[in-house]
């Protein structure tokens, strides 16, 4: 997980992500109805720690969407470079 724009590795697919995504919506939901009966720091705390979490993944999934669609980050800025210099020298 050292690639900041892949935060998973090469193997995680984006269903394996939406999975994931789906089971901590399931446990928040029912994390959010105990705190319906009743304030409990500890099950508040539980909820924001997952809030982050489903941020991650669904940020994940947007970049590893947008991955399969245009290509690796690297190879599009090369690309992108090598078109500048083009039109440069053009």
């Amino acid at each position: 997980m050292s690639n900041p724009t892949r935060p998973f590795s090469d193997d995680v697919t984006t269903k394996q992500i939406h999975e994931q995504i789906e089971r901590l919506s399931e446990t928040r939901q029912e994390l959010w109805q105990l705190l319906s009966i009743g304030l409990d720091p500890a099950v508040k705390d539980e909820i924001k720690a997952l809030d982050e979490q489903l941020q991650d993944l669904w940020q994940a999934l947007r970049l590893e969407k947008a991955r399969i669609r245009f290509g690796e980050r690297d190879e599009i800025v090369r690309r992108a470079r090598a078109e500048e210099r083009l039109e440069r020298a053009a």
